[in-house]
């Protein structure tokens, strides 16, 4: 089971139980992607940014709308 599937099974879970609204998945799919390309270039920022979207889907919270912002933009 990868990290990916792991975090979406999480996250289903954790809105069900919680009755909160569910993160966007599409925005923490890419947050996964973000944070590997941001680790590799040493981008601290980005990297903790990717960390709080992805904290914020697995506890089934929302994430912070600038962190979202800066990850979908991250590869434009």
């Amino acid at each position: 089971m990868s990290a990916l599937s792991f975090g979406t099974a999480s996250r289903e879970r954790l809105g069900a139980a919680s009755g909160e609204p569910k993160p966007d998945a599409s925005s923490v799919d890419m947050a996964w992607l973000v944070l590997e390309a941001a680790n590799d270039l040493g981008d601290h920022e980005t990297v903790e940014a990717c960390r709080r979207v992805i904290d914020a889907s697995l506890n089934g919270r929302l994430a912070p709308p600038s962190d979202v912002h800066l990850i979908v933009d991250y590869f434009r």
